[in-house]
């Protein structure tokens, strides 16, 4: 059976670590913004130089480009049987967009897992890493403020995912082993929704 997922979690819940385990035991392919620009980016052609002319100025790449790109990776052979977003979609507008992409294609998302934890044990997490990385940039201050713009940005999403009746809440606090034995079980639900 294909399966088509999205993951959205805030900054330092594990969702690259859940998003990577879940690919591999569904044998689907992750579809991460941040490698798919890069893709691009290490090819130089026409997308990857267009993304370029804007992070180069410290923009931010506009949806337009960014729904380009993922609609070029969706039409790649290895989505055939599924595939996991990670990073995409970020806003409204792009929500619409990959609907029309999945439409487009004759499939649809069969569901969206919301990895969620507590605000403090995220920060106090994110805290450690940047300790341990050296990331002396990464402040209380910084970290509550990514958290602060992943709700609010997120949130309109996850109300659009919910009011479709695919929206799967994952409470992303425990162990690495935990958290995945709680997103397999989300899935297995799905399966037998579908059967």
């Amino acid at each position: 059976m294909a399966v088509r997922l999205l993951v959205v979690g805030p900054p330092g819940a594990g969702k690259g670590t859940q998003a990577a385990r879940l690919c591999e035991k569904l044998g689907i392919p992750a579809i991460s913004t941040g490698a798919i620009f890069r893709a691009h980016a290490a090819a130089n052609d026409e997308l990857g130089k267009l993304a370029a002319s804007y992070t180069s100025r410290g923009e931010l790449v506009p949806d337009e480009v960014t729904n380009r790109m993922v609609a070029a990776r969706l039409d790649q052979p290895d989505t055939a049987q599924g595939f996991l977003l990670d990073g995409y979609p970020r806003n409204v507008g792009q929500v619409a967009a990959l609907d029309a992409m999945l439409e487009a294609r004759g499939i649809v998302l069969d569901a969206v897992l919301e990895l969620t934890a507590d605000d403090d044990a995220v920060v106090e997490r994110l805290l450690h890493r940047a300790q341990i990385e050296g990331r002396p940039d990464d402040t209380e201050y910084v970290i509550r403020h990514r958290i602060h713009l992943y709700h609010e940005t997120t949130q309109p999403l996850i109300d659009i995912y919910r009011s479709r009746g695919i929206l799967r809440r994952v409470d992303g606090m425990g162990s690495v082993d935990e958290v995945f034995a709680k997103l397999t079980a989300a899935l297995d639900g799905i399966a037998k929704e579908s059967a």
